[in-house]
C-alpha cells in the first residue's frame, strides 16, 4: 500500500490542490478569494493532464534518419503538453477578464462579498 503512495505522489500532490481550489470555490464569501481558488483548480487539472501525459525515459517524437526506430512505448506524446499550453493561456485571458468584470462589481456595488453583493442587487 505505501509503495502505492509514493509510487504516486504527484497524482496525490494534485488531488490535493484540486480539493483545495474545490474548497475556496464553495466556501468562501469573497470574490477575488473565489478567483484566487479557481485559478488553482484550473492548475491542478493542467498538473494532472502534463502528471499523466510524462514518461520516463522517454524520447522525443522526431524522425531521424541517424536513430533508428525505437520502441513506440519509449516516445512522448507532445499533444496533451501542448494542450495544456493552451489550457494555461485561456486560464490567463479568463482570469484577467474576471479582474475586469470583480473592478466594475466593485465600483457599482462598493463590495466584494457575495452575500452582501446579492442583497444590494435586489
Amino acid at each position: 500500500m505505501i509503495e502505492f503512495i509514493v509510487g504516486h505522489y504527484a497524482y496525490w500532490f494534485t488531488l490535493v490542490i484540486l480539493l483545495l481550489g474545490l474548497y475556496g470555490m464553495l466556501k468562501k464569501k469573497n470574490l477575488i478569494k473565489k478567483l484566487i481558488a479557481m485559478n488553482i483548480l484550473q492548475a491542478s487539472v493542467i498538473m494532472f493532464y502534463v502528471t499523466s501525459a510524462s514518461k520516463w525515459n522517454a524520447t522525443v517524437p522526431i524522425i531521424d534518419s541517424s536513430h533508428p526506430a525505437t520502441n513506440p512505448d519509449l516516445v512522448a506524446n507532445p499533444l496533451p503538453h501542448t494542450l495544456m499550453l493552451t489550457a494555461i493561456v485561456v486560464s490567463v485571458a479568463t482570469t484577467g477578464v474576471a479582474f475586469a468584470i470583480l473592478i466594475l462589481i466593485y465600483r457599482r456595488f462598493k463590495t466584494l462579498d457575495e452575500p452582501e453583493l446579492l442583497e444590494r442587487m435586489e
